[in-house]
């Protein structure tokens, strides 16, 4: 039984969020928490929550105001976490809530699909459900990177494994249309991750996309050249462009580095009464710290180059992380994303020639 949403006297248009409820390590408790979280501060967001009823209605009622602004679509079918892409698709294609929530997007129902469930059945299910884009021929995962400079966008960071010259264009284009949205710079700079920043280093097709690149001066991103794994966390670019087994391996590494060096500072602290004391004076400095390395703050990867807006969130997060995956989807919507990378691609038409690798076009 859906609880339907209660009317708004707003002139703002409503922004349509639909929400995998069972997607993730703990379902529907920790969704339903984050899309409160957004409720209550977004007065123009609306939620369509796909999962069971059984589960998502009781939780639901918890939460008066997300209950006033949501309705609850019954599926009993939901994706487990470890699925293979191929048997989601057999199983869960049109009746689990994942590919609802999708489908969602692809009817017109929603603007935005989020959720914690697993990515590659996701990403499989976004492929199938709503295509790609036409001028693109594999999407890409963008990241938020927290860095000394504040924050950049990572891209591929796991969607696909290897790319040529093309694609890394075509995510250059994507990441940096991406980045005048989220990092609010007109004009994004933009570099290609590579094993050195002189241009006769790397592979062919790293050198060949910085060609193509460096030549064309597009109107909307400011190459910058190639950076360095180190560039990743001093945030020397906006929008660092990488294939996808190699961002993923970067994102894992950043990952589990800020774990082991949040844990070196715990057993620090707690070594004798002297470091007790000294983190009772510093506090506020370590508090600090601590929320600038917290990963629910950059919470959700934008799936790039569909041609409909899909976030994933970390599987493992709590309500305060999830929510920042729901903003992170309500700031693609509301600014219309998709737009600026058809009209990105459109300006970038001439160092785009599909089906035709331009390393080999150089060779």
């Amino acid at each position: 039984m859906a609880m339907m949403p209660e009317q708004r006297r707003s002139s703002t248009p409503q922004i349509r969020i639909a929400l995998d409820a069972m997607g993730g390590d703990n379902g529907p408790s920790v969704v339903l928490a984050g899309a409160a979280r957004v409720a209550a501060k977004r007065p123009d967001v609306t939620f369509l929550l796909f999962g069971d009823s059984a589960l998502v209605e009781p939780l639901l009622r918890s939460h008066a105001a997300l209950a006033k602004v949501a309705t609850v679509h019954h599926s009993d079918v939901a994706i487990k976490m470890d699925d293979k892409p191929s048997q989601a698709l057999r199983t869960g294609r049109r009746v689990s809530s994942m590919w609802m929530a999708v489908e969602a997007v692809k009817r017109g129902d929603a603007d935005v699909a989020v959720s914690a469930g697993n990515t590659g059945a996701l990403m499989a299910m976004s492929k199938v459900c709503l295509r790609t884009m036409p001028q693109i021929d594999r999407p890409a995962i963008a990241a938020l990177w927290p860095t000394l400079r504040g924050r950049s966008i990572v891209l591929d960071v796991g969607a696909t494994i290897g790319a040529d010259a093309q694609h890394l264009v075509d995510m250059a284009i994507m990441g940096a249309a991406m980045a005048s949205i989220v990092l609010g710079v007109p004009t994004p700079s933009l570099g290609l991750l590579n094993v050195g920043i002189e241009e006769i280093k790397g592979l062919e097709e790293v050198k060949a996309a910085g060609r193509l690149l460096r030549d064309a001066a597009l109107p909307h991103l400011d190459y910058r050249g190639f950076v360095e794994g180190d560039d990743l966390g001093r945030g020397t670019v906006d929008v660092v462009v990488t294939e996808g087994f190699t961002g993923n391996i970067a994102l894992k590494t950043a990952e589990g580095t800020a774990k082991q060096i949040a844990q070196y500072l715990r057993d620090a602290m707690g070594a004798s009464l002297l470091s007790k004391l000294g983190y009772v004076l510093a506090r506020k400095a370590f508090d600090a710290m601590r929320e600038k390395m917290d990963p629910r703050r950059v919470n959700g990867g934008v799936f790039l180059g569909l041609d409909g807006l899909v976030i994933k969130s970390h599987g493992g997060t709590d309500g305060l992380g999830f929510a920042g995956a729901i903003e992170m989807g309500y700031e693609m919507a509301h600014h219309d994303l998709l737009s600026k990378i058809r009209e990105s691609l459109t300006l970038a038409q001439e160092i785009r020639t599909p089906g035709v690798s331009p390393a080999a076009e150089s060779s």
